[in-house]
């Protein structure tokens, strides 16, 4: 037989179950000028007034044993835990379809993205012009005033100097 507990569950009637002796007792408390009431024995199988529970038919207790929690809604359900246990349980053609998305992601994210200002379609031209100008292409007259190298830099400083603002402008881009 187990350990009754330390502080012990009180019904309605404040009856609890005394560790030590194992007898039904309402414990000793205090009055509000400060003196001690006596605990009081409770005779065996008696049971307080407050205790009584309503007489419930046994419809009635069906229907209250079945009866959904305060607040539930009908037909709720709460969302699923762990994505991997679903996934696992999943059709061919579920599991298709996913991998159909994830390319279209991967599509969506190389393709050319939307533009905020138009100053921003200036700042990319010049950039394009810096990476012509690195990779030795031809530079227009509009091309030169964009271009970063001076008259008397070397062909790999300007490649250096070009490598610097694409990798600026990588940085600035916003996607």
């Amino acid at each position: 037989m187990s350990k009754p507990d330390l502080f012990p569950k009180k019904s309605t009637a404040g009856i609890a179950v005394d560790p030590r002796t194992l007898e039904r007792v309402i414990p000793e408390s205090r009055r509000p000028d400060g003196s001690l009431r006596k605990q009081i024995k409770i005779r065996p199988g008696f049971t307080p007034q407050e205790d009584v529970s309503r007489f419930r038919g046994t419809k009635q207790a069906q229907m209250d044993a079945h009866t959904l929690p305060k607040g539930h809604v009908i037909g709720w359900t709460p969302p699923p835990t762990t994505s991997a246990s679903t996934s696992s349980a999943k059709s061919k053609s579920a599991k298709k379809n996913e991998k159909r998305k994830e390319k279209r992601k991967e599509k969506a994210e190389e393709a050319v993205t939307v533009k905020d200002n138009w100053e921003d379609e200036d700042e990319d031209e010049a950039g394009e012009n810096t990476k012509k100008a690195a990779d030795g292409g031809e530079v227009g007259s509009s091309d030169r005033a964009a271009a970063p190298a001076a008259e008397g830099s070397t062909a790999k400083e300007t490649q250096s100097t070009g490598d610097e603002l694409v990798e600026t402008l990588e940085k600035l881009d916003v996607r």
